[in-house]
């Protein structure tokens, strides 16, 4: 090290991942989303055995989160680009703390969906403007890897949120486990404030320049529109992850099985971490993302013939590997389309399209399952996953394909 010029020494710091910006926005990013997946887990059991909640009713709390977080996405671009990085992220992050607080409060239905309605708002700001900030620390021949690790965060928050929300309201009671989560989120917070947060620089107006409305171009970005289009047939595929693997688990006799599942959907994701992003940055983002939506398909299959603990394990491999690739190289890829300065409306059109195919997907296998069955909606999935492949392709063939960061 001593022996290094100081211009050296530089390019060795500016290719560093790991550095220390990184690192809190992970952390940031993991007791976001550790908050997000455990409240997602016990609201349905907390309205009904403590409010007197139906099934219905449940679902309508878990609804108008999303609700709320889809209305203001194409928006939070514009919200990040007006206040500033800074402003936005502490702005929001100092809003969610004091919404997760005010569960302690709740003291009927009506209250709680209020309360997840606007809840869900600061939610879709926070996860918009995370993303922007924490591009600024990755070292430019490393988006693809750090992107990568930055997603890997969010799917930790799938596998220890419902757990420690499962495990605490089995010795206490759901107030204390609200406590416990909103402390949670002020850690997350104590992050964020002490991120030393980049801004992009502004144009100046001109003096007699009249003041601009809001238009089309303030609220979407047009670049990641083809990719954010794929994002929403991906998401639409997973949401029959995310919303019924635990009700087909179930009908299987399987229940106390899928607990596992997300959890060897973590370990696969995370076991094949560390070579996806370096394929990105080295290869393209093709190298890595057509393999992922095979995997993906395949995993979908597998789950289709589930009969034993096995076949959904085996099954969590594959969509862990498939989809927890496909995810971190999409949205690398919305980044990388715009300039700093568009990134935040690259990521909330991004999000919005994505945080759709969820919300419609979810609907639409609710119906399938109820008129066919588990099986066929899985193989219409894998189907799914396999033509919206060729749909990447036919996109990368009408355009020149996004610069990747290799030189």
């Amino acid at each position: 090290m001593s022996h290094m010029s100081e211009p050296q020494m530089q390019a060795m710091l500016n290719e560093q991942l790991w550095n220390r910006s990184f690192l809190l926005c992970l952390c940031n990013n993991l007791f976001l989303f550790i908050y997000y997946f455990a409240m997602l887990t016990v609201l349905p059991i907390y309205i009904m055995q403590d409010l007197g909640g139906t099934v219905k009713e449940a679902g309508l709390a878990l609804t108008l989160f999303l609700v709320s977080s889809i209305a203001i996405r194409p928006f939070s671009g514009l919200i990040v680009e007006r206040l500033g990085k800074k402003r936005s992220l502490r702005g929001a992050g100092l809003l969610f703390v004091l919404f997760a607080f005010s569960y302690l409060l709740i003291d009927s239905l009506w209250s709680l969906l209020l309360v997840r309605f606007l809840h869900g708002f600061w939610f879709s700001i926070l996860t918009t403007v995370n993303v922007p900030v924490v591009n600024d620390f990755i070292p430019e021949k490393r988006k693809g890897e750090g992107m990568g690790y930055f997603v890997m965060s969010t799917n930790l928050g799938v596998v220890f949120g419902p757990l420690i929300a499962l495990t605490v309201i089995q010795f206490t009671s759901f107030n204390t486990l609200f406590a416990l989560l909103s402390i949670v989120t002020c850690i997350g917070y104590v992050f964020c404030l002490t991120l030393n947060v980049h801004e992009n620089p502004k144009t100046a107006p001109a003096a007699d320049a009249p003041k601009p409305k809001i238009g089309w171009h303030d609220i979407v970005e047009v670049k990641v529109l083809p990719i954010s289009l794929i994002a929403l047939l991906v998401a639409f595929a997973y949401s029959s992850i995310t919303s019924f693997i635990t009700a087909f688990a179930d009908s299987q006799h399987l229940l106390k099985e899928a607990s596992l599942f997300f959890i060897v959907f973590a370990v696969s994701m995370i076991a094949v971490r560390p070579w996806v992003g370096k394929w990105y940055d080295r290869k393209g983002p093709s190298s890595v993302i057509y393999p992922s939506f095979v995997s993906f398909a395949i995993g979908l299959v597998i789950v289709s013939f589930m009969d034993n603990q096995w076949v959904l394990w085996l099954s969590a491999v594959f969509i862990g590997m498939g989809y927890g690739s496909l995810f971190p190289c999409m949205q690398t890829l919305a980044i990388q389309s715009v300039s700093k300065q568009r990134m935040g409306h690259a990521i909330s059109t991004f999000f919005a399209l994505f945080d759709v195919g969820l919300a419609v997907g979810s609907v639409v296998m609710g119906l399938l399952i109820a008129y066919f069955d588990y099986q066929f909606t899985y193989l219409s999935c894998a189907v799914m996953v396999i033509a919206t492949l060729f749909i990447y392709k036919a996109s990368m063939r009408a355009k020149k394909p996004v610069q990747t960061t290799i030189s």
